[in-house]
């Protein structure tokens, strides 16, 4: 294996796996390294959105909500089919903001950037509306607008397989357990963290890079010895609950609660409703942290204030928490802390060392572009943007071919169930050529592992997208784990460990 680098980076979520694409492909020389799953973080606890993020226009991060707008088109474009609109319903509480007020935050939201593919905002009667309305009563008038959503997790991995794509080499269940400075180079050592082997690496590169969310601080501490236990960030968790679905409809719902929170009720997975989030200071174990009694009720209080049905804890089917690292501006309430990017540059014996706090996974493309002009500069190159303009591995079409690809594909291998190739296309894009191919018939597909996922599929993600377990299949290339039940998972471990 390669040891010798231009850049290394320590963090596998979306900031990492970003910038190692972006890097790869100018023609740095890039290694990885993620101490467990790729996205096994922040970057898969997320509340699955590409969006400005309307709430922030009342902050006045104006500049954060443009860049936002701007990417959310260009992430559309490379990622079609993990990332697709979404229109949000916005109904009106008259105890809060007045109508004209949001009205003119909706024309700003639809202009202050360009808009190609999505709708624009619009006034809505909610009593009048052709599809469904699950809201009480006293809610009469509404807005509806436009954003995207994602499938949060899979981002990172392709982004990830785009920079291996492009010689990166990408080191999963690798922990960095020292950087020292060594004749005008860093030496990094690694670990790994897989049970079955402690075999250490020693790499070598002329920039380092600390994109690890969470332990950013924590980094920086094995990186400078002069700057140990200091704290930039702030650790901020995230909560959301999911429950059966509430509506027959693929709309979202944001509600502007009396605290002056903004929660989101979103389609999820086709049976379900994802509810979220909360904004809380996190102290505790980052590897796991979870969902308190206090965050289940808020939310399933906050939910039940605007739906008809009254939603209590015991429908949740399941929760998930995730830590922001928030870049840390001295505001005491966590859900005014900025969401904002800050990259720092450090020189620790003529050496440069980068770090990333904060930012959204919106911003993550913006934010490499930037990490990679003060690599240029280290470097003395001027190179070249291009993410922007080409697309993840199997985001190869417009965004506006997306169903009718996907009727192609239903077609094609009409054998599959149709809910199957709709995941299958939704999660893969044209890669999903990679994993069925040539195949004619069901039996063609090998194993039935359960609600869809085959042999052929689960042998492609362990050979091509760094999969180790059934955690990391079931969680973070697909959400099968919501409905996959205990034998079908059995099964699923068995053969995995009948490969190793």
């Amino acid at each position: 294996m390669k040891t010798e680098f231009d850049i290394i980076i320590i963090g596998g979520g979306i900031n990492g796996a970003g910038i190692a694409r972006d890097a790869s492909g100018r023609g740095y020389s890039v290694a990885l390294i993620e101490m467990n799953d790729l996205a096994s973080g922040t970057s898969s606890w997320s509340t699955k959105l590409i969006h400005g993020g309307l709430r922030y226009m009342e902050q006045f991060q104006f500049r954060l909500v443009r860049e936002a707008l701007l990417e959310r088109e260009k992430l559309l474009e490379i990622a079609p089919y993990i990332i697709r609109p979404l229109k949000f319903i916005l109904p009106h509480s008259p105890s809060l903001r007045p109508t004209w007020i949001i009205q003119i935050g909706l024309v700003i939201y639809d202009y202050i950037a360009k808009r190609k593919y999505l709708a624009p905002s619009k006034k809505i009667k909610l009593n009048k509306t052709k599809i469904q309305n699950p809201l009480k009563e006293k809610f009469k008038v509404g807005f509806e607008y436009s954003d995207c959503k994602v499938e949060d997790a899979r981002l990172v991995i392709l982004n990830a397989l785009d920079a291996k794509n492009r010689s990166a080499v990408i080191l999963t269940n690798t922990k960095v357990i020292k950087a020292n400075n060594k004749n005008g180079i860093w030496e990094i050592v690694t670990k790994s963290t897989n049970k079955k082997s402690s075999k250490q690496i020693k790499l070598k590169t002329k920039v380092l890079v600390n994109a690890s969310g969470p332990w950013t601080d924590k980094t920086i501490s094995v990186i400078d010895k002069k700057r140990h236990n200091q704290k930039n960030i702030r650790l901020i968790k995230g909560s959301h609950i999911v429950v059966p679905k509430l509506y027959n409809h693929n709309k979202a719902y944001i509600f502007q609660h009396y605290d002056g929170r903004v929660i989101f009720s979103i389609p999820f997975e086709k049976i379900f409703t994802l509810i979220g989030t909360t904004d809380e200071p996190f102290e505790g174990n980052l590897c796991n942290p979870k969902i308190s009694d206090k965050e289940t009720h808020y939310l399933c209080e906050a939910a039940s204030t605007y739906f008809k049905k009254n939603i209590s804890p015991k429908e949740i089917i399941w929760t998930y928490s995730g830590v922001r690292s928030l870049f840390d501006d001295g505001k005491l309430d966590a859900k005014d802390i900025t969401r904002d990017y800050t990259i720092e540059e450090k020189i620790v014996n003529e050496l440069l060392y980068i770090s990333v706090f904060g930012g959204k996974i919106t911003t993550y493309r913006k934010l490499s572009e930037e990490v990679l002009k003060i690599v240029d500069k280290k470097f003395k190159k001027n190179t070249k943007s291009w993410t922007a303009e080409k697309s993840l591995p199997g985001g190869d079409f417009s965004p506006l071919e997306f169903n009718s690809l996907l009727e192609n594909y239903k077609k094609r291998f009409s054998f599959i169930e149709t809910g199957t190739i709709e995941r299958l296309f939704s999660s893969y894009g044209t890669n999903l050529d990679k994993i069925l191919g040539n195949k004619s018939n069901i039996k063609q597909l090998g194993i039935d592992f359960g609600k869809g996922l085959y042999e052929c599929e689960v042998d492609y993600l362990i050979k091509n997208e760094w999969a180790l377990n059934v955690s990391d299949i079931i969680w973070r290339r697909s959400k099968l784990g919501l409905i996959l039940n205990k034998a079908e998972l059995e099964r699923l471990n068995n053969y995995i460990i009948s490969r190793n």
